[in-house]
């Protein structure tokens, strides 16, 4: 894990510790961004796709790959501070020559399995191995919406349905006009209990959250989606759903059918 810096907000001058997240890189090595802590942070006023990705190389195999921009949320005032990031120098070798990207380019297939992995079982000949019946899921029990807490409450318990464990709701009250996080091992989700319909940049907000915890990201929305939402969340397979007042939510594209068939 990379170590906790301090930083300080350009509008309130708090400062803050701040501990860079840590990406697996293809070749499974860990990538953390680097920090430039000699630039001072900069205040996050209109946030743009372009914007949100910063290149950076990995260490053991000199893989370039773009991450999430880090950034921090001020505790204070609430302003959302970027820390710059030490720009990519010239390229050299990869170190330690094909070794790694050749572990990379075959997908880790030639790593042997881990140890205590019990073999497959082998069916005697003419003996055909039946599959797996899975469980079914019993029937979800829905819970009437007529707050905003009551939305959180429906999408918290309808991930327990979809097999998601230690989902909780915050145990502040949530403010009517605002989206609640919810999380869990593996998951990052959005609950949306606003009569306007969830945006672009919402879709995109919490797909950036999934990418960074390595979760599963999940919206749900009373209003629904703008036609860009939508389009956004097919793009990047983020499954969203839409609620109504009977707290029973349904699926509204492929990626959250696919969600429902499999579980989590």
């Amino acid at each position: 894990m990379a170590e906790a810096v301090p930083v300080r907000c350009p509008a309130c001058l708090r400062e803050s510790n701040y501990t860079a997240p840590v990406f697996p890189c293809a070749c499974g090595s860990p990538v953390v961004p680097p920090l430039d802590l000699t630039a001072p942070p900069l205040t996050l006023t209109h946030r743009t796709w372009s914007g949100s990705w910063v290149a950076v190389r990995c260490a053991a195999c000199a893989r370039e790959s773009e991450w999430p921009h880090p950034e921090l949320g001020c505790g204070s005032c609430g302003t959302v501070v970027l820390i710059p990031v030490h720009p990519l120098e010239p390229q050299g070798p990869p170190p330690g020559g094909s070794g790694p990207r050749a572990d990379a380019a075959d997908g880790g297939r030639s790593a042997p399995p881990p140890s205590g992995t019990p073999p497959h079982p082998h069916p005697r000949p003419g003996q055909a191995v039946p599959a797996p019946r899975p469980t079914p899921r019993p029937d979800f029990r829905p819970v009437t919406i007529r707050t905003a807490r009551d939305a959180v409450t429906a999408a918290a318990l309808y991930l327990r349905w979809l097999g998601f464990e230690d989902v909780h709701p915050p145990e502040a009250r949530p403010a009517p006009a605002a989206a609640v996080d919810l999380r869990a091992p593996g998951l990052v989700a959005q609950v949306d209990p606003t009569t306007a319909p969830a945006g672009l940049r919402a879709v995109e907000c919490v797909w950036l959250n999934g990418l960074t915890a390595s979760a599963t990201s999940v919206y749900f929305a009373l209003a629904g989606y703008t036609e860009d939402a939508r389009t956004r969340a097919d793009a990047l397979g983020i499954p969203l759903f839409v609620m109504d007042l009977t707290g029973t939510p349904q699926p509204v594209n492929d990626p959250a059918d696919e969600l429902v068939g499999r579980g989590s």
